[in-house]
């Protein structure tokens, strides 16, 4: 079972909420996914280890799990590919919680190409093609992704910075469980 982007983008959503309880309807929902593409999502990610199901209908992420594999992997599985210069949605370093650590022209930080983005840039592609409109509805999770995608595309110096910044992100709900999430 080979794990597909939106299952990064559906481990994500949850990880920027632990307390809360999602269903795949309500996933499927936020994630302008469908409820049994976001079902498949969490099978394939309990499969590989990103997820833990003690339970019928009850996951959670496995955040050392999810940021290990977000450090190492994701670049080079799913890369980033940048384009023109468009309007769009911050990601990256063009984004916070980055744009306020790095010093970035602001024509210079990329974006996810958006019709009703705030700022113009180099497009960059997004880890799953609904993520910006994910994110602008869902600051929490624009912060993560914006992270993922300078992890993808940074140079050294702002890899380093987003890989200490989702640690932070990821391991400060870290309690040894995210109290579950409901996806019935």
């Amino acid at each position: 079972m080979d794990l597909k982007p939106q299952d990064l983008l559906v481990l994500l959503k949850v990880a920027a909420h632990p307390p809360q309880r999602w269903t795949y309807a309500a996933l499927g929902e936020a994630l302008a996914i469908s409820a049994s593409e976001a079902h498949a999502s969490v099978k394939r990610a309990v499969a590989s280890g990103l997820a833990v199901a003690p339970g019928r209908g009850d996951w959670s992420p496995v955040r050392p799990n999810l940021l290990e594999f977000m450090l190492h992997g994701v670049r080079y599985i799913w890369p980033a590919t940048t384009g023109p210069v468009k309007r769009g949605v911050p990601t990256a370093f063009g984004a916070e919680p980055l744009v306020s650590e790095l010093t970035v022209a602001s024509e210079q930080a990329p974006v996810w190409a958006h019709p009703t983005g705030s700022a113009k840039g180099p497009t960059l592609s997004p880890i799953y093609r609904t993520a910006p409109q994910a994110a602008l509805a869902d600051p929490a999770l624009h912060r993560l992704l914006a992270l993922l995608d300078a992890l993808r595309v940074g140079r050294a110096r702002e890899r380093t910075l987003a890989a200490n910044l989702m640690k932070a992100e990821l391991m400060r709900f870290d309690s040894g469980s995210d109290g579950g999430a409901d996806a019935s």
